[in-house]
Order: C-alpha cells, then sequence, then structure tokens
C-alpha cells in the first residue's frame, strides 16, 4: 500500500523543540489524515529516500539550511523531486520544500533582497486559484506565518503563481497538476511563531526590526492550515 510521506529537510531550534516537537511532528498534527499511513524520512540525516512507486504523496519540511549550499543530502532530495515530478506524484514543498522544488523544476533561488520575512503576514491569492484544488476554497486573503531569508528568486517555465504580498511575490506556486510550493509555514502555530521569533530577537533587533511589534501581531493562521489539509485531501481522493 502507498503511503504518503514527511521528508524532514531539518530540525528547529532546540528549544523550540523541547517545548513543541518539530518540523515532522507539526507538519502530521496539521495535516490530520487520519485513512493513510504517514512515514517520516529524515533527509538531513541521510535517510534512504523512498521509491515514487511507494508514494501516495510527499511533503518537505522546512530547514534551517540554504537551499543555495546544494548539500549532499538536499541535492540528493532534489533529484528525488523531479522523479516525482515525472510520474506526477501529489508534492507538496514547504518554506525549503518550496524553495527546492523551485529548483528542481528549473527555477532560482538566492537571498531575498530585503532580508527576512518574519511574522504573521498577509497573502493574497492570485486569479489562478479559481481553479485550485488547495487554494480555491480560501479567501482572497488570509494570514500566515512567515520565517525565511531566502527565496524563489524566479519561478520555474510554466508554474503557476498562487500567492504573494508585497514583500514576497512568490509565496504559492504550482508545478504541473500536482505539485505545489509555500513559502509560508502552515504548520506553525502562533506559540511556535513566537518562539522563532524571540529565537532570533538578536538578529532581527540588529537589522532594526521591532520585535516587541512582531511578538504582538502573531496570530494563528487557520486558512494557511487549510492549505496543507487540502492537499493532504487531494492525496486521499487520489488513491
Amino acid at each position: 500500500m502507498k503511503r504518503l510521506y514527511i521528508i524532514k529537510a531539518g530540525t528547529t531550534f532546540p528549544a523550540t523543540a523541547k517545548q513543541f516537537g518539530d518540523f515532522d511532528q507539526w507538519t502530521t498534527s496539521t495535516l490530520g489524515i487520519t485513512d493513510l499511513e504517514i512515514d517520516i524520512v529524515d533527509a538531513e540525516n541521510g535517510a534512504e529516500l523512498p521509491s515514487v512507486e511507494e508514494c501516495a504523496g510527499a511533503v518537505i519540511t522546512g530547514s534551517h539550511s540554504m537551499v543555495t549550499d546544494n548539500l549532499a543530502w538536499s541535492v540528493r532530495l532534489e533529484e528525488w523531486i523531479r522523479s516525482l515530478l515525472h510520474m506526477d506524484t501529489p508534492f507538496f514543498g514547504i518554506c525549503y520544500g518550496h524553495q527546492l522544488l523551485a529548483q528542481a523544476a528549473g527555477g532560482q533561488v538566492g537571498f531575498h533582497p530585503h532580508g527576512e520575512e518574519i511574522g504573521t503576514v498577509a497573502v493574497q491569492l492570485l486569479p489562478d486559484c479559481v481553479n485550485d484544488p488547495v487554494f480555491q476554497s480560501l479567501p482572497q486573503s488570509f494570514l500566515v506565518q512567515a520565517t525565511h531569508e531566502q527565496t524563489v528568486l524566479r519561478l520555474p517555465a510554466g508554474a503557476v503563481r498562487l500567492a504573494a504580498n508585497e514583500y514576497e511575490p512568490n509565496h504559492a506556486f504550482r508545478v504541473g497538476g500536482w505539485a505545489w510550493g509555500v513559502q509560508f509555514h502552515p504548520e506553525y502555530s502562533a506559540d511556535i511563531m513566537r518562539s522563532y521569533i524571540r529565537e532570533q530577537k538578536d538578529e532581527l533587533e540588529a537589522a532594526g526590526r521591532n520585535v516587541a511589534e512582531l511578538l504582538d501581531t502573531v496570530s494563528e493562521t487557520p486558512f494557511a492550515a487549510q492549505t496543507l489539509q487540502n492537499f493532504g485531501s487531494v492525496v486521499q481522493l487520489l488513491q
């Protein structure tokens, strides 16, 4: 029987992990799937990636690594994504996974020219969401959690841009029919977002950011979480 694989591309801050768990746990919890087996694969630490034939779908988590470092495990993961795309296997990339999807499909990833986007921010859906199975049920604008220094500077040829804001033009996109990338974190709770801001307090203040204001504006983001839940529904429907 095919399974949904969560590919763990990194781990969170130790203090955050101690209090809230890690990327794979948040992702599993947010998906909320009960009738499809889910396996966790720790790609960053060299775990073997499943064959495409075993995959009902795949989610790649965020990471504190940088896609442009082209680390050996990440290059292997990028090649694996290409095999999923070739077979039209449902795929959902979060933050690092979003950027790696773009690079695997021929786009360009690099540091955001305006620095890090962090906190609870609004995104706006674009016209092509009307018929998109992950985004079509969502409001035109909703809040998401974001923390990223790198970004998709250029989408792959033929990719469909799905969500943006003034800071980040490529907050979500789709490649082909069944592969999505989201720059934001649908799996983050408000508490996890606050933890990320506190962990980066010194760097943020050095960059002139108002940490107290960032913390004050954090809120829950249920519509962002729904993108991951909708993807889970897509995977189940295709079985």
